[in-house]
């Protein structure tokens, strides 16, 4: 693991992300303040309060402080954390008229508040804010946000006595204190300690804040102690005073119950106060600590400085002495003698050339130190200062500004070129950017809170848009519109360029002494200095340290490490003969995946071509000292490489305790803390590449070199050869895809993206919930490291470092920082075995990137090959290229059992899993592929997944079911017909039997259904289709139809017969509608049909059962009423319908629709009529034809029609017009007689027409049709018509007869009889059906004497009657006398 640490820091920006930072203004006026004359002005300045408890893992101010910038009577205050997010943690105080001293802020914490003391030079202001303690009193703070203590310092009156107090004045007073300290009592009052202008000190008191009292003012001069409330003393009395004790730094430290103040003054002397007795304890010459001081006693003191810090002895003082040319810090320890006497003690005096010093702060064994030199550079370093060697200072690596001008390539759009340096995390905070946006477009808007995309956009078209305003021709060549492109965003770029120089002035430094956080305090931002890791440390010295050093912690072998560092200036003397042309080609060289070590050959080439200092002759010069070259470079190879065996990605210990587990749930977890471990891996992974690409250049020269500078010889250059070269390669390889990563900003994801990811992990069972970043502001640029820190590798970064170390051991900035970046930087290195950073990406829809990581790795990369390809399908699945992820996952697929990931895929699959875990993925990768919606993809992969699965019926039979329904939904009917007869699983092909039937019924595919031949499956596809036909409804579904036309493409007539008859069975019972009916009779018509296609002795059917319930596959047994299981059903007798049968029932069912189509209605009770009650029906409704001819058909008696049509003409005959309308329509549904009338006719006309036709039509034997007929007109009072009379006479005068007798018509009867007795006699005796009349050669002829003589007695009863009598008996006698001539004729002839 690369983390041996140097004695030096890098510093680390940690840039705000947002256009401006989010202060709340708070205005404070005081009454009576106005401006001074004379317009005093003091620098701006900076400081910080790290809270007691920064350093303890379970408390809430963890890894948190306050750090403050002023500038004129301005204080912006923020707090900061590097846990948590704190929310309203910026406030700008506004001190009207008031002027911020320097040191002029001081915060103290007490165990309910945190107190801030401001002073300026006209008023001083306390601030009691409640402690982050006693604003989450629960140790258990689980939110990613918390509120700032700054919260609620709207609510406070800052103008109150309690807050805000004028300093006393006089009126002989001129001018204001020049320098300021405050402090907190252990009472709580707040003191205030303000250097006079014209020499000594003041100290305002105020009472502690939540008591009652008045402000106090006391001042400190060497002459005498005097106490006024009222103010400064007159100059009258206070007596002439020095002006060389101004003091020029205050200092201030509570011991033994005593304030001591400690003032650095202008004449170079170190004076101390004590508070409580007012009195001077001390004074000390520093000039006495510095040699050849002759002459600087003469001249005042300006930049001196003073600060305190606690040792481990008592109390420690730096003082730091301004002199031209040579400034000097001397180190001082304060004792205590006895009777309050106390002495300095001289501990170091260190020197520095710098000229301007900005600030410095001092700890209990350091000195941290920031200065500005003549080109306006910020320099920082520290140093030991008791022990260190020859007062040399530790380098501390601050961070360049931007460079001034950008490198665009022949192949590089200019627009995209500055865009992608401006916007990269690491050069430009968005705060400069919106000033040179504001200055560029002269102001003409102010700019609020933007998006990073959005400022973007913003940048582009002021750009552009001044471009094109400026251009007056119409027409370019491509390379002037290039120039102008070039002109005017390097114009903008210059504009960055200056506010950013701005932004990154120094203000101040602070160091946490209880956490060792360093922080550099700048007018922007506040950037984090971390310690530098040796590699790092030797690439990064400046050459006066690099050629100094004797050794180096990355070897303990001494002469091991003196190669190392003559090869690391050989590395330094590469890395400056290397133009920035070929450093441009190396870069493109790897981001297109050529070879590096062809790079590395052409960048030598053209330094030895262009070698006009002769570099290369003094690298082969130092090469030659270099004893052991094969083990300095195995060392820095092998202290580069992060290859690890542990499982940094592992889960852990888990760690005890749940207030610890939250609290490290939170460690780092800040957008602070994000941006700092993300930039600081970013800034190591940028030094390395250029290590790297170094050290591969100085290998090649050495193989150029040969025996020339090798002792070896050939072995060594072999070994260089076949195992350096490709060693320094690779980690080249590895870093600049590090480096690329690092600065590769993450993409804002649309929420239907994300529910569609999130989706897609669902089936693969990587992930329950979204990975989503829940703290990104709106403006941050994070990049696709810092998303994959903060969602995933933070957690297990520090799982692994609480699992080997004490949990309650104090929060150590140097050693944590450190441990983060290299186990992240582990993380992300891709020849480790652990696979989360692309994982994060998928689960994060960050599919541009994760594209641009595997085709990065792609290759040199050995490691997790299958598990990038199907990272790759992800992608390419995403962006709707699924023939590409299809070819992705199926390389993925020969790595399956090697590769974590994949395994981890396969390894939550369901108890039903595949044998092999190859199978797994594929059915993992086919339910992906089916939740996308990629049913021919499905296809193709599982069609290659049963080749795996020869052995594995149970997978063959489920890939084969997959591949069926696909091919099915996808309207491949054959395809899928295919597919459903290879399945060896006899329930799972029965099932897709099952489902091919249903969906191509439903689709009314009825022409391929039919026509598969279904080989060793026809009884199935039956009794599915039969199944279903008797369980669905029978007008929604067909599957009747389809049965028959089965069958009838089969030539199986007879079941085709079956199944039509059956249909129209149940159609009868079951849709009593007009549509059901019609449908009744065309089945029967198929079915007949059918049955005519066989031949005669086969042509029947059996009759299926009424109201059968057929039994289906699977259905449960029935119970009955007590519970118990039915018995088996009764066997019924088999019914045989024939041909005559199957056209009984046709006609009866054309019958029933002929009924339904007049009168719908009876529609309902027709369905299942017997031929009986639809005579009656058909009677009632006057379809006669249709009658008679069910009568006729069934052999059924046809006296019911012909009584209903006798019934219908005698209620046509008795009413009115409206029967008349109403007869015609069911006159017209009989035929009628083709016999045309020339007159016209009524319906009563007709309907005696139409009973006349049909007695004739139908005759039956003795006239029965005609006596119902005259029955039923005689029962209803109707005389009977001429023409009915006429014809039964000819059929059966007798019967006629005994009918008038019923009825009573005795003179009808009488009528008859004399009728009938002259027709035997001769007369009229064809009327009556008399072949020839009585006559002794004709047949015998006969009368009914019974009626007749019924008639006669009836007759002779009444007296009305007996002329009749009187004509019937004469008229017998006649008949009788001509009789016996008759038969004495015949007797005598014989």
């Amino acid at each position: 693991m690369a983390a041996v640490l140097e004695r030096s820091f890098l510093e680390i920006c940690g840039f705000e992300r947002e256009t401006m930072h989010r202060f709340r203004d708070v205005t404070v006026k005081l009454p009576g303040v106005s401006a001074l004359p004379g317009g005093v002005k003091f620098p701006d300045s900076a400081g910080a309060f790290h809270y007691e408890e920064s350093g303890t893992l379970l408390s809430v101010t963890s890894n948190r402080f306050i750090h403050w910038c002023t500038s004129g009577d301005r204080v912006q205050l923020v707090e900061q954390s590097l846990d948590t997010n704190l929310l309203n943690n910026a406030v700008r105080l506004q001190l009207s008229h008031c002027i911020v001293l320097p040191g002029g802020v001081h915060v103290h914490e007490t165990l309910n508040n945190v107190v801030i003391l401001v002073s300026t030079n006209q008023s001083v202001h306390r601030l009691v804010l409640p402690h982050p303690s006693r604003m989450y009193r629960s140790e258990l703070v689980t939110e990613l946000h918390m509120q700032s203590i700054f919260t609620d310092v709207g609510k406070l009156s800052l103008q109150d006595p309690s807050h805000s107090v004028l300093i006393p004045s006089s009126v002989g007073q001129a001018g204001s204190p020049s320098t300021s300290t405050a402090w907190l009592s252990q009472s709580g009052e707040a003191h205030y300690a303000l250097a006079s202008p014209a020499g000594g000190i003041m100290v305002v008191s105020l009472p502690p804040h939540d008591t009652q009292g008045s402000v106090s003012v006391v001042e400190l001069k060497r002459s005498s102690m005097m106490q006024r409330l009222s103010g400064w003393m007159p100059s009258s009395i206070r007596g002439e005073q020095s002006p060389a004790d101004l003091a020029l730094s205050l200092a201030v430290r509570e011991l033994e119950e005593d304030s001591f103040i400690f003032a650095l003054c202008q004449d170079h002397k170190l004076r101390m106060w004590s508070f409580r007795e007012q009195a001077c304890l001390l004074e000390a010459d520093m000039l006495d600590y510095m040699p050849a001081c002759r002459g600087l006693k003469r001249l005042s003191g300006q930049g001196h400085r003073l600060r305190l810090s606690p040792s481990p002895s008592g109390l420690c003082l730096c003082v730091y002495l301004a002199v031209p040319q040579r400034g000097q810090f001397t180190v001082l320890q304060l004792v205590s003698t006895d009777s309050s006497r106390y002495s300095l003690d001289h501990v170091s005096s260190l020197f520095t050339t710098q000229e301007t010093l900005v600030d410095f702060a001092l700890t209990s064994t350091d000195i941290w130190a920031v200065w500005v030199d003549d080109s306006n550079t910020t320099v920082v370093k520290y140093i030991d200062f008791e022990h260190n060697t020859a007062g040399q200072w530790n380098q501390v690596f601050v961070q360049p500004p931007p460079e001034e001008e950008v490198h665009i390539g022949v192949d590089q759009d200019p627009r995209e070129t500055y865009l992608e340096v401006l916007f990269s995390p690491l050069h430009f905070t968005a705060s400069a950017i919106v000033k040179a946006l504001q200055i560029y477009r002269r102001g003409s808007e102010r700019i609020t809170d933007l998006s990073w995309d959005s400022l973007k956009k913003e940048v582009t078209v002021a750009v552009e848009s001044e471009l094109q305003s400026s251009v007056t021709e119409f027409e370019f060549s491509q390379e002037d519109y290039r120039q102008l492109q070039v002109e005017f965003w390097s114009k903008f770029y210059a504009c960055c360029l200056q506010y950013q120089e701005v932004q990154s002035l120094p203000l101040g430094l602070t160091v946490s002494q209880n956490t060792g956080l360093i922080c550099l305090l700048k007018k922007g931002f506040v950037s984090f200095l971390l310690p530098c890791f040796a590699v790092d440390h030797l690439y990064l010295s400046y050459d006066e340290y690099l050629f100094s050093e004797e050794e180096t912690p990355i070897t303990e072998e001494p002469e091991l490490g003196r190669d190392v560092l003559q090869l690391v200036q050989c590395l330094r003397l590469v890395s400056d003969a290397v133009s920035g042309e070929m450093a441009y080609e190396m870069e493109k060289a790897l981001e297109h995946l050529q070879s590096p070590e062809r790079a590395a050959d052409l960048v030598l080439e053209n330094m030895l071509s262009n070698d006009n200092e002769n570099v290369i002759e003094d690298i082969q010069n130092k090469l030659q000292d270099i004893r052991n070259p094969m083990g300095a470079m195995m060392v820095l190879l092998r202290e580069m490489d992060l290859e690890t065996d542990s499982d940094v990605g592992g889960e852990g210990t888990l760690v005890p305790g749940l207030n610890l587990r939250i609290s490290l749930s939170q460690l780092l977890g800040s957008s602070s803390a994000v941006s700092v471990v993300c930039q600081a891996v970013c800034h190591m992974t940028m030094t390395r590449t250029l290590f790297c690409r170094d050290l591969l250049i100085l290998q090649k020269l050495y193989l150029r070199f040969g025996d020339n500078v090798f002792l070896g010889g050939g072995a060594q250059l072999l070994q260089l050869q076949q195992d350096l070269i490709p060693r320094s390669s690779n980690l080249l390889s590895s870093y600049y895809l590090l480096k690329h990563i690092s600065q590769s900003l993450a993409s804002s994801v649309p929420i239907d993206i994300i529910d569609a990811n999130l989706q897609h992990l669902t089936v693969l069972e990587l992930s329950d919930t979204p990975a989503l970043s829940t703290n990104r502001s709106v403006l941050s640029p994070q990049t696709v490291v810092e998303l994959f820190y903060q969602t995933a590798a933070r957690k297990l970064i520090i799982s692994q470092i609480y699992s080997q170390q004490q949990s309650n051991a104090p929060l150590r900035w140097s050693h944590m920082i450190s441990n983060v970046v290299v186990l992240l930087a582990q993380l992300l290195w891709p020849s480790n075995p652990g696979f989360q950073f692309p994982e994060c990406l998928m689960a994060n829809c960050q599919y541009t990137q994760l594209q641009d990581y595997v085709r990065l790795i792609g290759p040199w990369c050995q490691v997790n090959i299958g598990s990038c390809r199907f990272m790759l399908g992800q992608c390419y699945l995403a962006n709707g290229e699924g023939q590409k992820a299809l070819q992705c996952f199926q390389e993925a697929a020969t790595e399956v059992e090697k590769e974590e990931f994949l395994l981890k895929l396969t390894g939550s699959e369901e108890e039903e899993a595949a044998s092999t875990p190859r199978l797994q993925y594929y059915n993992k990768v086919l339910r992906l592929l089916e939740d996308v919606g990629l049913p021919e993809l499905v296809i193709q992969l599982a069609s290659l997944a049963i080749t795996e699965a020869a052995s594995d019926a149970n997978s063959q039979a489920a890939l084969w079911t997959r591949i069926f329904k696909h091919h099915l939904d996808l309207g491949h009917n054959s395809e899928a017909y295919e597919a459903l007869t290879q399945n060896p699983d006899c329930s799972m092909q029965l099932d897709c039997l099952r489902q091919l039937v249903v969906v191509l019924c439903e689709r009314s595919q009825l022409q391929d259904l039919v026509q598969f031949s279904y080989v060793n499956l026809h009884d199935e596809v039956v009794g599915i289709i039969e199944s279903r036909a008797r369980g669905l409804d029978l007008l929604a579904h067909n599957y009747y139809e389809l049965l028959y036309a089965f069958h009838i493409n089969r030539h199986n007539y007879r079941k085709a017969g079956t199944v039509m008859f059956e249909f129209g069975m149940r159609l009868g019972r079951e849709v009593r509608t007009h549509l059901g009916l019609q449908k009744q009779v065309n089945c029967y018509l198929a079915a007949l049909n059918c049955l005519r296609l066989i031949r005669p002795e086969y042509a029947w059917i059996v009759q299926p059962t009424s109201g059968a319930v057929y039994e289906r596959p699977g259905a449960s047994p029935k119970r009955n009423s007590d519970g118990e299981f039915s018995s088996d059903p009764v066997k019924h007798q088999v019914d045989i319908l024939e041909l005559k049968d199957l056209e009984k029932e046709y006609i009866l069912s054309r019958s029933r629709l002929t009924l339904a189509q007049h009168h719908p209605p009876s529609a309902a009770i027709a369905g299942s009529a017997s031929a009986v009650e639809m005579v009656a029906l058909l009677v009632q409704t006057g379809l006669f034809d249709s009658a008679l001819s069910i009568c006729q058909t069934f052999k059924l008696n046809l006296t019911s029609v012909f009584e209903g049509l006798t019934f219908k003409c005698i209620k046509l005959q008795f009413r009115g017009e409206e029967s008349q309308n109403e007869a015609w329509s069911w006159l017209a549904a009989n035929q009628l007689s083709s016999v045309v009338n020339t007159k016209e006719s009524s319906a009563t006309d007709e309907a005696w027409q139409l009973l006349a036709s049909y007695l004739d039509r139908y005759p039956s034997a003795n006239g029965q049709h005609h006596r119902c007929v005259i029955n039923k007109l005689l029962s209803h009072g109707v005389p009977l018509p001429d023409w009915l009379i006429k014809s039964y006479k000819e059929v059966d005068a007798a019967s006629l007869l005994r009918l008038y007798l019923n009825f009573d018509l005795l003179d009808a009867a009488a009528e008859l009889v004399l009728e009938y007795v002259d027709a035997l006699l001769g007369r009229g005796h064809q009327y009556f059906g008399i072949e020839s009349p009585l006559s002794a050669t004709s047949s015998s002829v006969w009368l009914p004497y019974t009626s007749i003589d019924q008639l006669l007695q009836t007759l002779s009863e009444t007296q009305t009657n007996s002329s009749i009598y009187i004509k019937v008996r004469d008229k017998l006698d006649d008949y009788h006398k001509l009789v016996e001539q008759t038969t004495k004729r015949r007797l005598v002839s014989r």
